[in-house]
């Protein structure tokens, strides 16, 4: 009886390791994220299938070491049916994943509550329990190849839906709140603290653009590479979580989604702001090849490189951060690069 009830124990310890699964740097030193974005599924829609076809396709081409969907994930009703058939695709990769939300996800008759709920049961799934919380903001640990300690860190947050009770004379998309911004002051000082004072390699995940966007992008003095076709979708006030995660140091780089006819990098006073590829079918507007994004994180260092990689293959917008951001010294060019 108490050899079996050992075993018991062992079994359920193992299940839980499983559940957790630690997240690290490889031994090359590299950690590769695949961005999807704006899969606006549809349940039952054969104008869906290629959404579908596109997660699977580029998956398998990049195997990366996580997935994030950045919101506007499903766009039909019954919510929880369509939001278990997408898992269903997600799940099949084998990659870990965490899946965030758009404006639209809690629009087809299931709240973001039972939809977090829903997510956490999928396989290969890492994201907490969201403890009493709708939709918590939380942080995503990527462990060193070397040992146990925490070598970069991803804050994943909900940018909410359309402004309603927070400012009712604002009307458009709604903001990051200040409980979320001192959350986010909070949890960075504090691995800040751990690490010896030394903010740690970070990024940011959500889906509405923080006005910052529009900002760089009409800026002359900053570097844009990729396509932009519209306006960023950003709220109307700005609450300051990029000033913020600049102040804090630890953040390189803002990706969201929301606006399907953009894919842009831009870095702008030190952060890359960045777009997902457009990753779903024709459900909604898009005139952008549909792909994810990639970002490949160097352990010890505040560098990554990113790119798109498109349905079908062709990988395009390729850049390091910060180097392909830098204006150089045109007057110390030598004669050699002067005639490349």
């Amino acid at each position: 009886m108490m050899k079996k009830y050992f075993a018991l124990i062992i079994c359920l310890m193992t299940g839980i390791i499983t559940e957790a699964q630690v997240l690290k740097f490889n031994a090359q030193g590299n950690f590769k994220i695949l961005q999807f974005t704006d899969v606006h599924y549809r349940y039952n829609d054969p104008m869906s299938d290629v959404a579908l076809k596109c997660i699977q396709e580029v998956t398998e081409s990049e195997k990366p070491d996580l997935l994030v969907f950045t919101g506007d994930n499903i766009y039909s009703k019954p919510g929880d049916v369509a939001m278990q058939t997408l898992l269903k695709t997600i799940s099949k990769t084998g990659v870990p994943f965490v899946v965030l939300f758009g404006n639209h996800d809690e629009e087809q008759g299931v709240s973001n509550s039972d939809l977090y709920d829903i997510i956490r049961t999928a396989k290969n799934n890492i994201q907490p329990d969201k403890k009493g919380n709708v939709s918590p903001d939380y942080t995503i640990e990527i462990r060193s190849s070397k040992d146990h300690h925490i070598a970069a860190i991803l804050y994943c947050l909900d940018s909410h839906n359309r402004a309603k009770t927070q400012c009712d004379r604002e009307k458009g998309y709604a903001w990051l709140t200040y409980d979320q911004i001192n959350w986010y002051r909070k949890v960075s000082a504090s691995y800040t603290e751990s690490n010896n004072g030394n903010p740690l390699p970070a990024l940011a995940f959500f889906h509405i653009p923080v006005p910052e966007f529009n900002e760089a992008a009409s800026d002359e003095e900053d570097i844009l590479i990729g396509n932009r076709l519209e306006k960023a979708c950003a709220p109307k006030l700005n609450t300051g979580m990029f000033t913020a995660m600049r102040i804090g140091g630890d953040v390189m780089g803002i990706f969201c989604g929301h606006d399907h006819d953009n894919d842009y990098t831009v870095m702008h006073h030190g952060i890359l702001l960045g777009y997902g590829r457009f990753t779903g079918g024709n459900t909604e507007y898009n005139h952008l090849r549909n792909g994810g994004r990639v970002i490949l994180l160097k352990e010890g260092q505040r560098y990554f490189e990113t790119w798109i990689r498109q349905r079908g293959g062709e990988i395009v917008n390729k850049s390091t951060y910060p180097d392909s951001y830098i204006k150089d010294d045109w007057t110390k060019r030598s004669l050699e690069q002067v005639n490349k």
